[in-house]
């Protein structure tokens, strides 16, 4: 079985920054892409930014040049450094990857609990 668990979020002032981590943990063999998606109240969920394996990175336009996305591959950890943040920032922020699990067969696709990003003005 695979955990992901995201951390680092919280409430933060207009301008300011946050880091996100999310941290794969149980029975795997290798990570391929990953990403961060968010969901406002009210709002569908939303891609935020991927990174593969290889380190790829894919961020939506309403993020790029004040988000950057990154992996620990030996850490199977990613991260989401957000800077400039902006009200319309505030959203549940969801790590989800794609696992390929030791016992072998297809690879698995997981979503963490997700953390709660508040921006104030």
């Amino acid at each position: 079985q695979v955990q992901l668990v995201e951390s680092g979020g919280g409430l933060v002032r207009a301008g300011g920054s946050l880091r996100l981590s999310c941290a794969a943990s149980g029975s795997i063999f290798s990570i391929n892409t990953m990403g961060w998606y968010r969901q406002a109240p009210g709002k569908q969920r939303e891609l935020v930014a991927t990174i593969t394996r290889s380190g790829r990175t894919n961020y939506a336009d309403s993020v790029k040049g004040r988000f950057t996305i990154s992996r620990d591959n030996a850490k199977n950890t990613m991260y989401l450094q957000m800077s400039s943040l902006k009200p319309e920032d505030t959203a549940v922020y969801y790590c989800n990857a794609d696992i390929l699990p030791r016992s072998g067969g297809y690879s698995v696709n997981g979503w963490g609990q997700g953390t709660q990003v508040t921006v104030s003005s």
